[in-house]
């Protein structure tokens, strides 16, 4: 397709409210959408600005996404390709899970770390596990799934999350840490805890 943004190189002119930036280039203004972790890797306005962009066109409207990583962008574009995902909805979800993280979850088949997305409940995260472990090459950017005797997934600390660990993981991402920082404080603890001990336990842990 000829006339599509693939990148842009300029400054970073201004931030907006709603997750998106304007990058000046050559005196020309672009506005791009961008996912929160992007938008923190940018800087500070008026500084130096490069972008990977996924340049989507519509009938009726253009819009740019940008990314700090070729890896964000194809996550992004693999995302677009799955049933019922929009623009927000693959940003929301790469916005909780980076792509090292997001390529972990589709490789421990994660669905509460994916059911910790606004808007993806267990049926989707479900359908999203099979859609993008067929576009993502998973095996060999996140390294192979362990499996049990019987040639299933393995039941490791992801699947083995009960429901209060789900509810204080969610808790944890509510309070600003990342889905992998608040996995790796749960990872271990014992499973016989209520919601209350369990996120006294990851909060002292996350102190340290």
């Amino acid at each position: 397709m000829t006339g599509v943004i693939g990148s842009l190189r300029g400054t970073l002119a201004d931030r907006g409210p709603r997750g998106d930036v304007l990058v000046e280039v050559g005196g020309v203004g672009y506005r791009l959408t961008v996912t929160a972790s992007t938008a923190r890797g940018l800087g500070a306005v008026g500084g130096p600005a490069h972008l990977l962009v996924h340049h989507l066109i519509r009938e009726d409207s253009q819009a740019l996404y940008g990314f700090g990583t070729r890896t964000e962008r194809d996550c992004f574009e693999a995302l677009l390709g799955a049933h019922g995902v929009g623009p927000a909805l693959a940003l929301a979800i790469l916005s909780v899970h980076g792509p090292v993280e997001l390529l972990r979850v589709l490789a421990e088949e994660d669905l509460d770390a994916l059911c910790l997305v606004p808007g993806v409940g267990r049926k989707t995260a479900q359908r999203l596990l099979v859609e993008l472990k067929a576009r993502l090459d998973v095996e060999s950017l996140a390294g192979p799934v362990a499996t049990n005797g019987a040639g299933g997934p393995a039941t490791n600390g992801a699947a083995l999350d009960t429901a209060p660990r789900t509810v204080v993981r969610q808790a944890l991402v509510e309070l600003g840490y990342s889905s992998e920082e608040a996995r790796l404080a749960l990872d271990g603890m014992d499973e016989d805890r209520d919601e209350a001990a369990l996120l006294r336990g990851a909060l002292q842990r996350l102190a340290r």
